[in-house]
C-alpha cells in the first residue's frame, strides 16, 4: 500500500460517486472513478476527469464485477475502496477479499467480520435480544422448511386474532435481503404457502441464501434511524442523532427523511418522544459497543404510535439519507459536517478527533428523493430525457445529483430512475418545511420520452406530504 496521499477507487455510481468523490477533494485525497456505458453521461464521470487521479476514470462492463474493479484499483494503484451503497457495499466476502489478495487494499466501511455478522437478520436479532434490545416479535432463526413456516405463521396470525385485530397480517421477508426488498405481507393465513415460495425463490436468487423470517405486522408506525460513526478497533463510538424516515412510496422505498426523528418541541405525541429517541440511541449505541462496530451505519427502528420502539435491521454501510442528519449536527459549535469525509478518514485509520461530548444538534433538516417516477401508477418508474434541470440557489439548500444541468440527459434504464437528493435546512421544523416547499416550488425538471409524453417525476408528491413530516 503506497504511503502518500491516499487513492480511493469509488465503485459506484450517480450521486453517491459524486458525493464521493467531492468529499475526497475535501480531505486533499487522489480518486478514480468508474462507468459503463449507460453511465457515460454521469456527473461522477465529469468530476473524474477534471479532478481525479492520473488514470482517473475507467470504463467498466459492471458495477457488479469483483474481478473486474479489482483489476481497475490495480492498474491505477488505488490503496482503498468505498463501496458507497448497494452493489458491493455489505458483501462481507468482498471486503474479506480486499484485506486477504496479495496486494491487500483498505475497504471504506466496516470490518468484513462486522458486516457479517450484522448482514444477517437473524443474527442481529438474537445479538439484540440477548442485550436486551427490544425487536419484532417473530423468527430469530432462518425458515427453509415450508411447513415449519406456516405452522409459526399461523401462530402469529391467531395472536393478533386473540388481541382484537380484526385484519391480521403476517411479514415474510428474505432474511438476507435490506433496504425494503424481498418483503410481502400475507392478509389471508391460506395465501402463506404460495407467498413463502415466492420470497423464498427471491431470497435464492437475489441474496444466495433461501433463509425466510416470519415476523408480526407491525401497524401504525414510524420508521426512524440512529446513525452511528467508530474509529477502527471501536476505540471511539459516536452517533449523530436520529432522523425519520416514515415517507415512503408503496414499495417501502425512502422518498422524504427528516432530522432529528421527531420535533416534540412543536408535535404532541402520545408517548414521551424525547425519552423514545434518547431509547433508541443509547440501543444502538450498546449494540454498535458489543460487536465493535468500526466505521458508519445505521440502526433502523419502528416505532408504534404508543412509542414502543423495535429495532428492524442494521446497515453497516453509508446510508443515502445520511446528509439530512449531518446537516443539523454541530461539532465544537461547527456546521458543515461531511459524514462520508468522516466514514473515509476513520476508515483508514485516522481518529475521530473529537468525543461524544464535542457534538451538538441544531435546528430541523428534510432531505427530498427527487425521481423519475409517477407515483400515481404505484411509483413506475419513467424513461426518457431530460431537457431541462434547474433550481434556486439558496444557503439553506444543498442538491446532490449527478445530472448535468448543462445538456440533455438520457436516463439509464439499467438502474433506478434516482435524479437528485435535496436536503433543507431550518432552525426548526416550520422553517425547514417552508423553505422545502419554496424549494420544490422553484424547481424545474422538464423532458419527455420516447413517445413524447412529458417527463413524470415525484416532486408533487414531495409537495403534498411536506406538511405532515414528522406528525404520527
Amino acid at each position: 500500500m503506497s504511503t502518500g496521499t491516499p487513492k480511493i477507487l469509488i465503485a459506484n455510481r450517480g450521486e453517491i460517486a459524486v458525493r464521493i468523490a467531492r468529499a475526497c477533494l475535501t480531505l486533499g485525497m487522489d480518486f478514480v472513478c468508474v462507468y459503463t456505458a449507460e453511465d457515460a453521461q454521469s456527473g461522477h464521470v465529469r468530476l473524474a476527469r477534471d479532478h481525479g487521479a492520473k488514470k482517473g476514470l475507467y470504463r467498466v462492463s459492471s458495477y457488479h464485477d469483483a474481478n473486474e474493479l479489482l483489476a481497475v484499483a490495480d492498474d491505477s494503484g488505488a490503496d482503498a475502496l468505498h463501496p458507497g451503497y448497494g452493489f458491493f457495499a455489505e458483501d462481507y466476502r468482498f471486503a474479506r477479499r480486499m484485506q486477504q489478495r496479495e496486494r491487500p487494499m483498505n475497504f471504506i466501511g466496516p470490518s468484513w467480520q462486522v458486516i457479517r455478522d450484522l448482514g444477517d437478520k437473524i443474527n442481529t436479532k438474537r445479538l439484540a435480544r440477548s442485550l436486551g434490545v427490544p425487536t419484532v416479535p417473530g423468527s430469530d432463526k432462518p425458515i427453509y422448511d415450508e411447513m415449519e413456516a406456516e405452522k409459526f405463521a399461523r401462530t402469529i396470525y391467531e395472536f393478533q386474532l386473540q388481541q382484537g385485530i380484526e385484519q391480521p397480517v403476517v411479514l415474510v421477508k428474505a432474511s438476507a435481503g435490506g433496504g425494503g426488498m424481498g418483503i410481502e405481507e400475507v392478509h389471508d393465513i391460506d395465501l402463506f404457502r404460495s407467498i413463502f415460495r415466492r420470497i423464498r425463490n427471491y431470497a435464492a436468487r437475489q441474496f444466495k441464501d433461501e433463509g425466510v423470517l416470519i415476523e408480526q405486522r407491525i401497524r401504525d408506525f414510524n420508521h426512524l434511524e440512529v446513525q452511528i460513526l467508530a474509529e477502527r478497533e471501536a476505540a471511539n463510538i459516536v452517533h449523530f442523532g436520529t432522523r425519520n424516515c416514515s415517507i415512503q412510496s408503496d414499495g417501502l422505498q425512502k422518498r422524504l427523511e427528516a432530522a432529528p426523528g421527531f420535533a416534540p418541541a412543536s408535535i404532541n405525541y402520545g408517548f414521551d418522544a424525547q425519552k423514545l429517541l434518547d431509547a433508541i440511541t443509547d440501543h444502538s449505541l450498546v449494540m454498535a459497543r458489543a460487536v465493535k462496530y468500526d466505521n458508519i451505519g445505521t440502526w433502523e427502528w419502528i416505532v408504534t404510535r404508543d412509542g414502543a420502539p423495535y429495532l428492524m435491521e442494521v446497515n453497516a454501510r453509508i446510508q443515502v439519507e445520511n446528509g439530512v442528519s449531518a446537516a443539523v449536527t454541530r461539532i465544537r459549535g461547527e456546521a458543515g459536517v461531511d459524514l462520508i469525509a468522516e466514514q473515509i478518514r476513520t476508515a483508514l485509520g485516522q481518529p475521530l478527533g473529537y468525543s461524544q461530548d464535542d457534538i451538538s444538534f441544531e435546528g430541523s433538516s428534510l432531505e427530498y428523493r427527487i425521481i423519475a417516477e409517477d407515483p400515481k401508477r404505484r411509483f413506475a418508474p419513467w424513461v426518457g430525457r431530460i431537457e431541462k434541470f434547474q433550481w434556486e440557489q439558496k444557503d439553506w439548500v444543498s442538491l446532490h445529483t449527478h445530472v448535468p444541468t448543462d445538456e440533455p440527459y438520457d436516463i439509464p434504464t439499467e438502474f433506478d430512475p434516482n435524479l437528485a437528493l435535496a436536503i433543507v435546512r431550518g432552525k426548526d421544523l416550520e422553517e425547514a418545511k417552508r423553505r422545502g416547499l419554496e424549494f420544490l416550488d422553484g424547481l424545474v425538471l422538464e423532458g419527455h420520452g420516447a413517445r413524447a409524453d412529458e417527463l413524470k417525476s415525484n416532486v408533487e408528491f414531495l409537495r403534498a406530504r411536506t406538511e405532515g413530516v414528522l406528525l404520527f
